[in-house]
């Protein structure tokens, strides 16, 4: 079963969620949902520029915890996306909070326009990385040295993920998983939580529309 310890001796995973004021909520509860289920494994924490409660325009609010209480790094950085990411761009300090517990953390995933994010921290500067189709050349024009692949469903680059819209955060992280585990242990967590996971991260059809 996925969410039986792969790895017994292993340490819990630590996954920071980040959060803004208008989050997209599938960006944060498609990955979320993913790395919940193996609660064995991996453990799911929000924070925020200031903490607390930090709603969306559907009317999600989530407790979260002040970003300065990450010290150092975590296993695991999510950056998702949605309409908080056009605000939050010029938020300088915020971005600088980014990229400092980005440059730490073992691995940084993002999801939609929370590769714009990422982009205007510098980290993704001369590396491959992709963001929501619709908002493409939105969040690229805010890293003009990056190799942004709009037919992916996902890319990786060394220990940067990113993905597409929306969904794609979900695709993104089981292909992440598949290269923490392994094929079959993605392949039956999609089927656990009845997913058609699109596990070719080169393919995007959402690219030519």
């Amino acid at each position: 079963m996925a969410t039986e310890t792969i790895e017994k001796n292993n340490r819990i995973q630590n996954v920071a969620v980040l959060l803004f004021d208008d989050f997209e909520t599938l960006d944060v509860f498609g990955p979320v949902e993913i790395f919940g289920v193996l609660k064995n494994d991996y453990r799911v924490s929000f924070y925020s520029e200031a903490g607390g409660l930090v709603k969306n325009n559907h009317g999600v609010s989530i407790l979260s915890s002040p970003l300065e209480t990450i010290i150092g790094g975590v296993d695991i950085f999510l950056i998702p996306g949605g309409w908080g990411t056009r605000i939050e761009i010029n938020n300088l300090p915020f971005i600088q909070k980014i990229k400092q517990i980005s440059e730490a953390s073992k691995f940084v995933l993002t999801v939609c326009t929370g590769s714009g994010l990422l982009a205007k921290t510098g980290l993704l500067e001369n590396r491959f990385a992709t963001s929501n189709k619709r908002a493409f050349d939105w969040a690229a024009s805010n890293g003009k040295n990056i190799k942004w692949i709009k037919k992916a469903r996902w890319t990786v680059d060394e220990k940067y993920y990113t993905s597409g819209g929306v969904s794609a955060g979900m695709d993104m992280v089981l292909g992440f998983l598949k290269d923490r585990h392994d094929q079959a242990f993605a392949t039956n967590l999609a089927k656990q939580i009845e997913y058609n996971w699109q596990d070719d991260k080169d393919i995007d059809n959402f690219s030519e529309q």
